[in-house]
């Protein structure tokens, strides 16, 4: 099965051997996504609301990328750092799937940057494959 690697223009870096998506068969892959600078720093120190937007907006990056919307995403996989910010994640996560909402789970855990207290990974279906949008030919 053909697959198409997405990284949107800006993404820095990654930390370890992989990319911000993959596509395959209309279903994108996003890797876990932590609330990381283009220079792999944390950003919003301390503020679970903030980072979980950054994330948030990193993902809907490589989705937008890959020729979807927010509206794709069916699964999330949500890590947190400490249950304690469980309700400020929770807030901004609810702004960005404000209809029917993906599947999920939510586990806490140690995260590999020690600052970032959130961490998503997310799956949609865009229905389509990078390079292979509609395109009228009627033309």
């Amino acid at each position: 099965m053909p697959k198409t690697v997405v990284i949107p223009p800006g993404t820095g870096k990654p930390l370890a051997p992989y990319v911000p998506g993959t596509l395959a068969d209309g279903v994108l892959y996003v890797s876990g996504t932590l609330p990381l600078d283009a220079d792999a720093n944390v950003v919003h120190v301390g503020d679970a609301a903030a980072q979980t937007r950054h994330v948030l907006e990193t993902i809907k990056g490589v989705v937008t990328a890959a020729g979807g919307t927010m509206d794709d995403v069916t699964f999330n996989h949500v890590f947190l750092k400490d249950w304690a910010d469980y309700a400020a994640i929770n807030a901004v996560y609810a702004e960005y799937f404000p209809g029917e909402k993906p599947a999920r789970y939510c586990i806490q855990c140690g995260l590999v940057k020690p600052d970032a207290l959130v961490e998503i990974a997310s799956v949609a279906h865009v229905g389509h494959p990078v390079g292979a949008l509609a395109v009228d030919t009627s033309v």
